[in-house]
């Protein structure tokens, strides 16, 4: 009985010290991740959970994005997040597109302080975009404007006539399905695609002339389409100061906002995951020297802008 009552008491031990060496290994795996996620991620990792300036960047071409209209909804109901900067460097994209974001920081601008920092360039939407902040800051070389709309479609007509093709429609009406590119445009299909345009472009217009302290004639003047430099800008009053980030934050101070705050990146869903995200193969792959996916690549190279539906805001240079 004595060697069976020692057995049980040597086996209690070995159980203790094999749970604790199991928690130990949890402790240490799970500091080795966030270890990991911090030296991939920086300091945005932790940073949303302190007060802080929310930076959201806007890029590429606009269309329309549930998930950026989700997270600046989840910004405006954040009581971590004091103020905001719209880093913009995008050509434009759909009008519908611009105006559902547009919309969206108008509703996060009415209770949190809201400016837009323009990169490369903030043209047609994009612009449409930093018109919502309640402040806009580029720099001197920036390009802003190009305030219009437009609907794009190919003429193939010609060359289906050299290959002997010959398109059969039977429509309820004339302008059913029109204009298409497999025939000219007629007049009348002509003033249709007209009269939508005019009264998107109106509402553009509109909203320049609202936002910009300008009167209709004023903003109709710079609504040709006409593409600025920062410097330009500030003398039409299309954006209120030459500057960065730098100049952003100072603005914020005028606002009651700690210039003190960090700037913290606030990432969609993707690029912020803790493990086993888009981001962290991303970052994996370029270390290894692999290629990053194809649909991005078509993405930097700006393809995706050919195939936008609808009414277009967009600056082609």
């Amino acid at each position: 009985m004595a060697l069976r009552a020692d057995d049980l008491i040597d086996r209690r031990r070995l159980r203790r010290k094999l749970t604790f060496w199991r928690v130990a290994a949890l402790v240490v795996a799970a500091a080795g991740l966030i270890a990991f996620s911090s030296w991939i991620y920086g300091d945005d990792f932790t940073g949303t959970a302190v007060d802080h300036i929310a930076k959201v960047k806007i890029e590429g071409t606009i269309t329309e994005d549930e998930d950026l209209i989700k997270q600046l909804e989840n910004i405006r109901q954040s009581s971590r997040v004091k103020a905001v900067i719209l880093s913009i460097d995008s050509p434009g994209g759909t009008t519908v597109g611009g105006e559902s974001i547009y919309e969206a920081v108008r509703k996060l601008a009415a209770e949190k302080p809201v400016v837009a920092e323009v990169g490369t360039l903030a043209a047609s939407a994009g612009y449409m975009i930093a018109t919502a902040a309640d402040h806009i800051v580029a720099r001197k070389s920036s390009i802003v404007g190009s305030i219009g709309v437009l609907i794009q479609y190919p003429d193939v007509s010609g060359l289906m006539d050299k290959l002997g093709i010959k398109l059969e429609e039977v429509k309820s009406s004339p302008l059913k399905a029109s204009p298409s590119p497999f025939k000219p445009t007629s007049d009348d299909e002509r003033t249709m695609v007209r009269k939508l345009i005019l009264d998107s472009y109106d509402w553009f217009v509109g909203v320049v002339a609202e936002r910009r302290n300008m009167t209709k004639p004023e903003a109709l003047a710079l609504a040709d389409g006409s593409i600025f430099t920062g410097r330009q800008a500030v003398a039409n009053k299309l954006i209120d100061a030459v500057g960065g980030e730098t100049e952003a934050i100072d603005w914020l101070a005028t606002k009651g906002v700690d210039a003190k705050l960090k700037v913290v990146e606030w990432k969609d869903a993707e690029s912020s995951g803790f493990l086993f995200s888009k981001a962290m193969a991303r970052t994996i792959g370029s270390a290894l020297g692999l290629p990053d996916y194809g649909g991005e690549i078509i993405h930097e190279l700006g393809a995706d802008r050919l195939f936008l539906d609808g009414l277009v805001s967009v600056w082609h240079p």
